[in-house]
């Protein structure tokens, strides 16, 4: 395993002209990680992992100081799994211009975390324009639990890359709780209480599922999470394909963004 602390140097020394897959993570690693770079290694004939606190995808300061930090573990992790690249670079060599630290959104897509997160989604773009501009992978492999992240990027790829986008299903415990590097910061008590909005959600969704005309009771829905004191951003039917409330049987998706104490926590199934 080699370890960059320069993009530039990754440049000079790695031969993108191989089937590189490329996994960008801020860090604090899980089992959700894991299964992105198990799908690279299975794919691709050498796998590159980035750790980037991107602070430009964040809108509060407080929420980016403190996003869980762990580097020692997370090459303890990557090292064991037999990664070929680790870059681990620098803010300042990222952003040498602060003009490049936002790509801007439609309108139509400022809905959902876009909504309640203004510049986080242009932060994002941001650091991927960034990656890709010098890191020219085959593949690029991201997780379906951040879904309209991986929308966006998606549809941003498409645009200005040749990059391949490599989208992983969700990764959960046993309890259907999603597995998030946020989790990390949550006590126990906490856990079992977004098991169980996690489980309400989920049998809302099968409830759909079994009949359409069960969507209506998401105001219900909606009023239970408030009752159990639990501060919420959003909770939305969507079209999975293009984010419209537009959405049919066999083509929707509910999404939520709700708080634990002070800990944000998205979902969608």
């Amino acid at each position: 395993m080699i370890v960059f602390k320069s993009i530039n140097k990754l440049k000079e020394k790695v031969n993108f002209k191989a089937n590189i897959g490329f996994v960008p993570t801020m860090g604090a690693l899980h089992k959700g990680h894991i299964s992105l770079i198990k799908s690279s290694k299975s794919k691709c004939k050498k796998t590159l992992v980035s750790i980037f606190v991107n602070p430009s995808q964040f809108n509060k300061k407080n929420d980016y100081k403190s996003y869980p930090k762990d580097l020692h573990n997370d090459l303890m992790i990557l090292k064991k799994l037999k990664v070929d690249y680790v870059l681990l670079p620098e803010e300042s060599e990222i952003y040498k211009n602060k003009k490049n630290r936002k790509i801007k959104i439609s309108k139509n897509h400022k809905v959902l975390c876009a909504k309640f997160r203004p510049g986080h989604f242009e932060g994002v773009l941001a650091v991927i324009k960034q990656f890709l501009s010098k890191i020219k992978a085959k593949y690029i492999f991201l997780g379906e639990k951040d879904y309209q992240q991986v929308f966006l990027i998606k549809k941003f790829i498409k645009k200005n890359y040749k990059t391949k986008v490599v989208v992983c299903k969700t990764i959960r415990l046993k309890n259907y709780l999603a597995l998030s590097s946020r989790n990390f910061l949550l006590k126990k008590n906490d856990i079992v209480k977004a098991v169980k909005i996690t489980k309400f959600i989920h049998k809302f969704y099968l409830s759909i599922k079994n009949n359409f005309n069960n969507k209506n009771k998401i105001d219900d829905i909606l009023q239970y999470v408030k009752n159990k004191r639990i501060k919420i951003d959003y909770l939305e039917i969507r079209n999975k394909n293009n984010l419209t409330t537009r959405f049919n049987k066999n083509n929707f998706k509910i999404f939520i963004a709700y708080y634990i104490k002070n800990v944000r926590l998205i979902d969608n199934f």
